[in-house]
């Protein structure tokens, strides 16, 4: 664990502020959902909570199964990283941290869907292949990730089934998160 040098005290009401760097660090917003953890050894550990994450062998199942379905490589991600992948080599995208550009489509709570040949968005940092179309996760009213199916070479307009699908993958997973 990495000593940050930083002392905060517990408030009368038991809340203690994680400070701006480390939340700016780790990429922990406001409603940003933690886990706390004890260890043995007196720690308490806080880590972030991923809904999507919890469901990470359905969604590579289901990334599997997209990605056969529309023949295009699919990207299942949280908010902040890529948890599951199909049609590419998992060392190359998996826990790869998310383009601002998909942070933002997903904070709007918007679909992406690229609307000329050979224009795209990049879906993650250091992913080299553009997604064609990215439909945000929504569980409980709250966004939790993304489905993203990347383009072929041309980066083709993708088929109106490709985007149901994706839209569908994105209302499904988001439903078996609120079960």
């Amino acid at each position: 664990m990495k000593a940050t040098g930083i002392v905060r005290r517990i408030d009368d009401l038991g809340r203690v502020v994680i400070p701006k760097e480390i939340r700016r660090t780790m990429r922990i917003r406001e409603g940003d959902p933690l886990e706390i953890f004890t260890a043995p050894d007196g720690e308490v550990i806080f880590k972030k909570y991923s809904p999507v994450g919890e469901l990470s062998s359905l969604a590579a199942q289901y990334a599997e199964v997209l990605c056969r379905g529309a023949n295009r490589p699919v990207l299942i991600c949280d908010r902040d990283r890529v948890i599951a992948c199909a049609g590419v080599p998992k060392k190359e995208v998996i826990d790869r941290q998310l383009s601002q550009e998909l942070e933002d489509f997903m904070e709007r709570r918007e679909s992406f869907v690229t609307q000329r040949e050979g224009e795209g968005m990049c879906p993650a940092v250091g992913v080299e292949r553009m997604a064609c179309v990215a439909s945000p996760i929504i569980a409980a009213g709250d966004v939790s990730g993304a489905v993203v199916m990347l383009g072929d070479e041309r980066m083709s307009v993708p088929a109106a089934a490709d985007i149901k699908l994706v839209q569908v993958a994105a209302n499904f997973l988001g439903r078996q998160m609120e079960e």
